[in-house]
């Protein structure tokens, strides 16, 4: 069957949402280049092949990641504005100025020493858990996946232990929320967040990330300031978070993270890599505008017009790069971008990643899935690739209790839908690893 039609392809809706995969294969039939809308009228194209990809995302002469001139085309109520337009920071940016942000971000994430992340995950993560360990079942992606990033953060920027869950209920409002007037008082609340976070650190410095950016060489304005730690929190929140939560929802879902007598099982490190090739939390993004009009790859792009990288329709393409099989190790993929925008911070989103997952399933060591994989629900949005929910149910353990897991010795457990291999009829694949 052809899904070829003329006209863009929308990135949004429910079509997309629940099946992506027959989406790309359906843009493909464009060639290298598909035509998109991101949002309801607002048109863009989108980059599924590996190739042309690495193209883009590696020639700054033709390219630029600076969205002025076209986001004053846009109206000012516009959904996808908030996540588009230009700041001054690290992603919107070219040449001197895109590497003196990114320095801050590289320079200060560069100083938290791997061991001491490790066990700031380990604390964060026992405090989540405890709050449902007991009861036996669990959201594990609202009640653990999406608030252990910023209750990390709160902790890395230097904010007392209480500020945490302010922070996770200002950002819930302001990204979650369908109610405008709850995600007006999340932006309000979140606002009040900066300007405290900043106040106390200006007052008296300490060993954290607000610190050592606010004395960073670079010297950043206020502005600027405010804009780093905004651009840092948020690379580090939506993406982290639907990394977790993909991850587990393979684990759990599939036989081979289990171990047997006749090999081991493999890890949360294996899964988390099988989710960046088949699976990326950033499913389509590193948005681009040619600095004059150009034929990319035999097709015509006016002069700044966005065009955005499919890193999920160019790992899955049909050329050698992918594979529908579980193994452990790297393997190329483009979850994490490329050229001088690649992830500045790959290594302490894997390891955060790594050690939540394994927390998680030390504590709770028979967890598994409330519902078959197939039957989870997705949030709908042309960036992300991110669970709505991730029911789980496990044995009722005390709010100090630890487990063995499941993934690090033997056991006799059998994940729901244990007779499936990790190949459901689609692999479904968006905050930003760039930068």
């Amino acid at each position: 069957m052809t899904y070829y039609t003329p006209g863009p392809v929308p990135l949004y809706g429910p079509d997309f949402t629940a099946d992506p995969n027959a989406v790309y294969a359906r843009l493909r039939q464009y060639g290298p280049i598909a035509p998109v809308e991101i949002a309801p009228g607002v048109a863009a194209h989108l980059v599924t092949d590996y190739r042309a990809a690495l193209d883009l995302l590696r020639d700054t002469e033709t390219w630029s990641k600076d969205p002025r001139v076209w986001q004053e085309t846009l109206p000012p109520d516009c959904p996808i504005l908030p996540m588009m337009m230009w700041r001054p920071n690290a992603m919107f940016n070219d040449g001197e100025a895109h590497r003196r942000y990114r320095s801050v971000i590289t320079d200060s994430f560069s100083r938290i020493e791997p061991h001491h992340l490790r066990r700031q995950v380990a604390t964060a993560a026992d405090r989540l858990i405890s709050d449902f360990a007991a009861a036996g079942e669990a959201d594990l992606v609202g009640q653990y996946a999406r608030p252990l990033p910023l209750v990390l953060f709160n902790a890395l920027l230097g904010m007392p232990d209480h500020y945490g869950p302010r922070l996770v209920a200002a950002l819930t409002g302001l990204f979650e929320s369908a109610d405008s007037e709850e995600a007006n008082k999340g932006n309000t609340d979140f606002e009040q967040y900066m300007t405290e976070l900043i106040t106390l650190k200006a007052q008296q410095r300490g060993n954290d990330l607000t610190s050592w950016i606010m004395d960073h060489p670079a010297a950043l304005s206020p502005e600027e300031l405010v804009h780093q730690i905004g651009i840092a929190m948020a690379g580090g929140n939506e993406p982290t978070t639907n990394l977790i939560s993909n991850a587990l929802s393979r684990m759990l879902s599939n036989p081979d993270y289990y171990s047997t007598l006749a090999n081991g099982a493999l890890t949360a490190h294996d899964a988390i890599n099988d989710v960046l090739r088949n699976e990326p939390p950033m499913a389509n993004f590193s948005t681009h505008f040619p600095r004059r009009s150009v034929r990319f790859h035999g097709t015509w792009i006016h002069a700044h017009q966005p065009v955005l990288v499919s890193y999920h329709a160019a790992n899955t393409a049909h050329d050698g790069l992918h594979t529908d099989s579980v193994r452990s190790g790297g393997g190329a993929h483009l979850a994490w971008a490329a050229g001088p925008h690649a992830c500045p911070v790959k290594q302490p989103a894997m390891l955060i990643a790594t050690a939540a997952i394994e927390r998680l399933t030390s504590r709770l060591c028979d967890l598994e899935l409330a519902v078959a994989r197939r039957r989870l629900t997705w949030r709908p949005g042309p960036f992300h690739r991110a669970l709505a929910e991730l029911p789980a149910r496990f044995t009722p353990v005390s709010s100090d209790g630890a487990g063995v897991t499941p993934w690090s010795s033997s056991s006799s457990s059998t994940p729901l839908e244990a007779t499936s291999a990790l190949t459901p009829p689609a692999f479904e694949s968006r905050g930003d690893w760039e930068k």
